[in-house]
């Protein structure tokens, strides 16, 4: 248990408050609208679907004012990077604002859903109200002042009804709007049609505007001059208790209806109310209830996160406009594109990342990018793989392909924004590193290697981090070629210092190999370099064993936190989550634990 509250406990905790808020506030407003007498005769219209349709209400705003806290990437990034005294558990919580964003949106769509088919019944009943046909249309109608009932229309389709007023005009938008933002956000869609997600959800502003002005036209109506009245004993003639111009909606709607169940106990069983109450049939007709609505009140709750999100733009407009300027591009094996960059005031930590826009090949489109250079550097870089239209017109763009030499004025313009936070940032808050890259996941650990290296070589006292190791998890041999370089210059500096001790890196490859190079890595066994990579570090084939590897590193560090840091493939970061967890404190063969906490650190994009 104490293993895995280490990882999930805080997150377990953060989920726990959420969702017991959205149901405090679902059941809150439902009894509130189903037991309270202020909506006593409305309730006797619309049935239960008043009540759910009031208590979604509450959760849909509450959701939509948090929905866009984990996208102000610069706020967060405040947190977690410039407020050094944010603690280690919030800034993990804070690494994790997309997966919050992921679970708001479905809260969402799921009380949308809710909210909109409880206001069907509604309409429903409301038109059967307005023409009389329902069994208590006609006495209800009576006790009430005419703006009780939003409908009047003749119509008698429910949906078509929904469409004269202003709430059901906006929540048809809201659900298209929510509809296509949802679905163009789907795993598969969005990494086949990035274009698609990046517009759609832009649909969001249309959504606001309408979410905001949903409740404007205030169709629920509560009474606002209700007062219980009170009799000594049936078959009084004592005057009425209640203030002038006072209801009480419970003993009308008995006198109007015979409906008794509601009333005090005390008068169940009077057969007749108006002539055992004499005066209360005409005072309920002459106090008519004065019904009122609250008005919107969305607007209430998403106020403050729109002006944090309205901030957060600005911010990143402002950052856009400066000037960036292509110093170098260097075409790497595999289709795998380096840009060079520097911007003044530009400054960034270890692994962060970017978002870049070309706007002369699309104007509105930004795509997120790791930085793969440290802060040491006069640069900041970024590696990009060709695999979409949007990569291969940039890298065609900046000479990719060409044989003649590209001046820097022909190369194309590139707005930057960010630095924005990472995990990886962490990986000198802790004693031991591991830094684990599933294929092209290893971006983020070129950036962490070499400033781990140049951190190293200033022999500060104040560093903590004493040792790395680092997996990386290659599904073909390609995967291999823009990244082996950097490894090379790395393992001929760490030779050079006397210092092959500090960083600890092992490479598998997982498929892609064949008999020929079977061959040659056979015939190579003995030598001093790797038969495919070139280094000193021998590859390994198949999958790394996890189970062998987290005992090493508790037994090599014991008493240690050990930082582990994972970019990669969904599939494997399940499985290394589940291997810190296990390995946490594990007891050794004699049955005392070996200390070691293993911190679990996963990249979002």
């Amino acid at each position: 248990m104490g293993n895995w509250l280490l990882n999930d406990g805080p997150k377990s905790l953060l989920v726990f408050l959420w969702l017991g808020t959205n149901i405090g506030l679902y059941f809150g407003f439902h009894f509130r609208f189903e037991l309270g007498v202020n909506y006593y005769i409305l309730r006797k219209v619309l049935f239960s679907a008043l009540a759910v349709a009031r208590g979604s209400a509450a959760c849909l705003n509450f959701n939509c004012m948090l929905i866009l806290f984990p996208v102000c990437r610069n706020l967060i990034s405040l947190f977690r990077g410039t407020c050094r005294c944010t603690p280690r558990s919030a800034r993990r919580l804070l690494d994790k604002n997309l997966t919050f964003h992921k679970w708001l949106a479905w809260a969402i769509t799921f009380h949308t859903a809710l909210h909109t088919g409880s206001h069907m019944f509604n309409y429903y009943y409301f038109i059967a109200a307005y023409d009389l046909r329902g069994s208590i249309g006609q006495p209800v109608m009576g006790l009430v002042s005419p703006d009780f009932n939003p409908v009047k229309t003749d119509l008698e389709d429910p949906v078509t009804v929904m469409w004269t007023t202003v709430a059901g005009v906006t929540g048809h938008v809201i659900i298209i709007c929510l509809f296509l933002m949802i679905t163009s956000s789907i795993d598969i869609m969005r990494r086949s049609y990035y274009e698609v997600f990046w517009y759609t959800h832009h649909l969001f502003v249309v959504f606001f505007a309408c979410f905001v002005v949903h409740g404007i036209q205030g169709l629920v109506k509560g009474h606002t001059n209700t007062q219980t009245i009170y009799y000594p004993k049936p078959n009084t003639s004592t005057s009425l208790s209640a203030a002038p111009g006072d209801q009480d909606p419970v003993l009308c709607y008995a006198a109007a209806t015979g409906f008794m169940d509601d009333v005090r106990p005390l008068y169940r069983n009077v057969p007749d109310i108006a002539a055992s109450f004499p005066g209360v049939v005409a005072y309920c007709n002459e106090t008519r209830s004065v019904v009122e609505s609250g008005g919107a009140q969305s607007w209430k709750w998403v106020i403050v996160p729109l002006f944090f999100y309205l901030v957060e733009r600005l911010l990143r407009v402002y950052r856009s406009w400066q000037t960036v300027v292509i110093t170098k591009v260097v075409s790497h094996p595999s289709r795998v594109l380096e840009i060079q960059m520097k911007k003044k005031g530009f400054h960034a930590d270890t692994a962060q990342y970017v978002f870049i826009c070309a706007p002369e090949i699309r104007y509105f489109e930004w795509h997120a990018f790791t930085l793969s250079s440290s802060p040491e550097e006069g640069y900041f870089s970024v590696h990009i793989r060709q695999v979409g239209d949007w990569t291969t017109e940039l890298a065609r763009r900046c000479g990719e392909g060409r044989k003649d030499f590209q001046q820097a004025y022909d190369m194309p313009k590139i707005l930057v924004d960010g630095p924005f936070g990472t995990p990886s940032e962490d990986i000198f808050k802790h004693e031991v590193g591991v830094a684990v890259g599933g294929g092209i996941g290893v971006t983020p650990f070129a950036s962490v290697l070499k400033s781990i290296w140049y951190q190293s070589q200033q022999q500060d006292s104040t560093m903590k981090l004493k040792k790395v190791y680092f997996y990386w998890i290659c599904p073909d041999t390609h995967s291999f070629e823009w990244f082996q370089s950097l490894l090379q210059h790395l393992e001929e500096q760490m030779l050079e210092r006397g210092a092959e001790g500090f960083i600890e890196y092992k490479i598998y490859l997982t498929r892609g190999f064949n008999t020929t190079m079977a061959r040659d890595i056979y015939m190579h066994e003995e030598a001093d370099g790797d038969a495919i990579t070139g280094l000193q570090q021998k590859t390994n084939y198949g999958r790394p064993n996890w189970d062998q590897i987290f005992p090493e590193l508790a037994g090599r560090h014991p008493g240690c936190d050990i930082g582990v840091f994972f970019c990669g493939p969904p599939v494997l970061s399940a499985m290394l989550h589940r291997k810190c967890n296990e390995y946490t404190d594990m007891a050794d063969s004699s049955g005392n634990s070996s200390g070691t906490k293993f911190y679990y650190n996963k990249e979002n994009f």
